[in-house]
């Protein structure tokens, strides 16, 4: 499945069973040797508890088990009603650390409730001694501003005037696995258009730059909000195509806005 370019291996670990480990993620994730993706997603049973309808599981291309993926989320909502295994609009997922509501839209398009965002250090985390507005990083002897905070997992936006000029590849990477980010953090660059909307680019931990990334989508609008650049409606364009966020500030969920794709269907041998 894809969503904007950013694509996914969705398994069905609902009516089978679907042991994941990090070197099968790798194998199915390598675009020579395997099938060849962002990421890997699972949906599995949830014991019924919490109003939890599925279990949403997501491997990065490296293997690395994460917490978040707006557009993995919207292509798990997308699997489970094309695969009738759920009739409604409105399902729950959890994931590694959030529960995650998803809602199919008239329009064909489908919002996830993305959850509250902190800003707290220890939370995202970052290595300060308080919160700041921003965090200077010393990145290949440059200092860089970032505004650093978690929505399931963590990134840091900066503000550039131009996102087609920057070397997205070197400089994400080095930020990615900045020593002030002990989890590692996923880089985002963003240009401001005007209040509602922005163009953006996203180095992904574990992943490198994808067409489109929706957790990064809507770490870039809450910074831009909490810097005063963007109002609470904005428009993200990404390489891959347009996703909307909605948020009404802190301590309030974030919802994000976009299309969700299958592009073919087929089997794997995960044990050989």
């Amino acid at each position: 499945m894809q969503s904007l370019g950013n694509d996914f291996v969705v398994i069905d670990g609902i009516r089978q069973s679907a042991d994941m480990s990090p070197e099968i993620a790798q194998r199915i994730a390598d675009r020579h040797t395997g099938i060849g993706c962002d990421q890997i997603l699972i949906a599995e049973i949830a014991t019924p508890a919490n109003g939890v309808d599925f279990i949403f599981r997501i491997f990065n291309a490296d293997g690395s088990e994460v917490g978040q993926c707006g557009n993995g989320a919207r292509c798990i909502a997308r699997f489970l009603h094309d695969e009738k295994l759920s009739d409604s609009d409105c399902i729950t997922v959890k994931t590694q650390t959030a529960l995650m509501q998803l809602r199919c839209n008239s329009d064909d398009t489908i919002s996830v409730n993305m959850g509250v965002p902190t800003f707290e250090p220890d939370e995202i985390p970052i290595q300060a001694e308080q919160r700041e507005r921003t965090y200077t990083l010393n990145v290949a002897g440059e200092s860089i501003e970032v505004c650093a905070l978690a929505i399931g997992n963590p990134h840091a936006v900066q503000i550039v005037e131009d996102v087609d000029l920057v070397d997205v590849p070197a400089k994400g990477a080095l930020i990615e696995n900045h020593s002030r980010f002990p989890k590692r953090v996923n880089a985002g660059y963003m240009q401001v258009l005007s209040r509602g909307a922005i163009k953006l680019r996203v180095f992904e931990r574990g992943v490198g730059e994808t067409l489109a990334c929706g957790s990064g989508a809507c770490a870039a609008a809450m910074a831009g909000q909490t810097l005063d650049y963007l109002d609470e409606s904005v428009k993200a364009s990404l390489p891959g195509g347009d996703l909307q966020v909605e948020w009404k500030g802190e301590r309030e969920p974030v919802w994000l806005t976009g299309p969700a794709t299958t592009v073919f269907k087929g089997n794997i041998d995960l044990e050989n």
